[in-house]
């Protein structure tokens, strides 16, 4: 029996990985990435952010495979998008639109935000807003639209960021599908891993095109809910003082 030479082998694996890679080159760029999510045992759930698991060069061709699927559903609902000039391009714009705007925050990094130490020791509540909020619902992918505002009570190590950190990072959480009870959540998280306040306050309201859209119509309902944490959970004195001042805000 003849034995393989090391050249033979050598070669015969570097024709296996090299058909292997043509295999997986024909892979959607969709599955690529859901398979280095999985493979890291991490979520992927809607409001999550999934940019580490994207190489360069994937979002253009998940940009591609979007307006494809997306042809395909104009297509099932019977629009002739071949000869109708108003829907020709309409895949292309929703795929850029999801990819580049409205979900951005699921796809792209957070913003950069230089911290600045509390040199002057400030120890006094602070508030910031309304800050104008867009999402939309991850039920039915209809519009949020709303504002937020925060409560910060630092303390001499926390850390300072500039006024318009707040709305960058407020933006990145809600560029994304959301249903508004994680979303408050999830932007007193990334408040508090910046910030490090003694006590951090986040109260939202917002509409909810869902209801204004579709199902009963109601168009004058919304939403409000906040998350309290440290002294804002602690002090009920100091939870009284910051929900007044938002609510003479909102008048």
């Amino acid at each position: 029996m003849t034995t393989p030479s090391l050249r033979a082998i050598e070669t015969a694996k570097s024709e296996a990985l090299n058909t292997e890679a043509a295999e997986h080159e024909g892979v959607p760029v969709s599955v690529k990435i859901r398979e280095r999510i999985k493979a890291a045992q991490k979520r992927f759930h809607a409001n999550d952010n999934i940019a580490d698991f994207i190489e360069p060069g994937e979002l253009d061709k998940l940009l591609d495979e979007v307006q494809s699927k997306m042809s395909a559903v104009l297509s099932s609902l019977v629009i002739d998008t071949e000869s109708d000039h108003n829907t020709q391009d309409t895949a292309r714009r929703v795929a850029k639109m999801y990819l580049n705007e409205i979900f951005r925050g699921r796809y792209h990094a957070a913003p950069s935000v230089t911290e600045f130490p509390n040199a002057e020791r400030l120890n006094e509540l602070m508030i910031v807003g309304p800050v104008t909020v867009r999402s939309a619902c991850s039920h039915h992918l209809c519009p949020i639209i709303g504002r937020v505002w925060i409560g910060v009570m630092p303390n001499e190590h926390s850390n300072l960021i500039g006024l318009s950190k707040y709305a960058r990072l407020i933006d990145w959480i809600m560029s994304r599908p959301q249903i508004q009870e994680e979303a408050v959540t999830q932007v007193a998280d990334v408040l508090q891993s910046h910030m490090n306040p003694d006590g951090l306050a986040v109260v939202m309201e917002a509409d909810h095109f869902c209801m204004h859209w579709r199902g009963v119509k109601d168009m004058d309902s919304k939403m409000i809910n906040s998350v309290m944490r440290g002294s804002f959970l602690k002090d009920p004195n100091l939870r009284r003082e910051f929900l007044s001042l938002v609510n003479h805000k909102k008048g």
